[in-house]
């Protein structure tokens, strides 16, 4: 069966798959989501928490990248970078439109078949705390029988944060943050500084929305993996990452 044909416009006839289906992984990508309930809201669940890892994903690596940048005292190529996360960020949070429409009785529908577990055990996030500098090696343990994701997260947690490479990118030039928003002509580090912010803004964003969600579908109930709910939640969320770039804040 012909479905287009040969002139200007795209490519149509191919051997087997797409270049598009084979370079994106379409059909593995499309074969992850395994509702175990016939409850219709099961499955916006899963896709809206698939979203979110893979944009955990995306932004450890941007991260990543903005440090190693850092390291290498390129600070206007890690502004570039982490500019480019806050993009990332923003997809991150209005994931959460997925799940703003479900209701209390939706969620009940499908909440005992995921069992223990719960958002708390993504590795994913949790590299993402530590890049920011909220380093607690107690929440490696959930992933001990994970030797690999093990030895990812310890290796995190020995490297530098983002908020020390910063630090450290600041004190080579002899300066501080103070300084740098006292007016000092040092332009480059004064953006670094505020895209710092930005991606501090919305990462408690996130969290509060986090929060807000728990709230809605699930009050104050107890969470799966045997946390307290919305109440484990709140105890967090509005911890600042670049506590210093705060602190500025008090002194201007």
């Amino acid at each position: 069966m012909v479905y287009g044909r040969r002139g200007s416009g795209p490519k149509v006839e191919f051997e087997g798959t797409t270049p598009y289906a084979d370079y994106t992984h379409i059909e593995t990508l499309l074969s992850l989501q395994t509702p175990r309930t016939q409850s219709p809201a099961e499955y916006s669940f899963i896709v809206a928490t698939q979203v979110m890892e893979l944009l955990f994903t995306l932004l450890r690596h941007e991260w990543e990248t903005a440090r190693t940048q850092l390291d290498a005292d390129d600070v206007r190529a890690a502004t570039r970078t982490l500019r480019r996360s806050i993009g990332a960020q923003d997809v991150l949070i209005s994931s959460w439109q997925l799940l703003a429409t479900l209701t209390p009785n939706e969620f009940g529908e499908f909440r005992d078949a995921f069992g223990e577990a719960s958002g708390f055990q993504s590795y994913g996030y949790r590299h993402l705390e530590f890049l920011l500098g909220n380093k607690r090696p107690g929440m490696v343990c959930p992933h001990a029988e994970m030797p690999s994701v093990v030895a990812d997260l310890e290796k995190q947690l020995a490297e530098p944060s983002l908020d020390d490479a910063a630090k450290a990118a600041v004190a080579r030039r002899g300066t501080s943050w103070l300084e740098i928003y006292s007016g000092s002509k040092q332009p480059d580090l004064y953006e670094l500084g505020e895209v710092l912010m930005e991606v501090a803004e919305r990462f408690i964003r996130w969290r509060q929305l986090h929060l807000t969600a728990v709230w809605r579908v699930m009050g104050d109930k107890p969470g799966s993996g045997g946390s307290a709910g919305a109440s484990w939640l709140a105890k967090t969320v509005h911890d600042r990452p670049f506590p210093d770039l705060w602190a500025v804040r008090n002194e201007l």
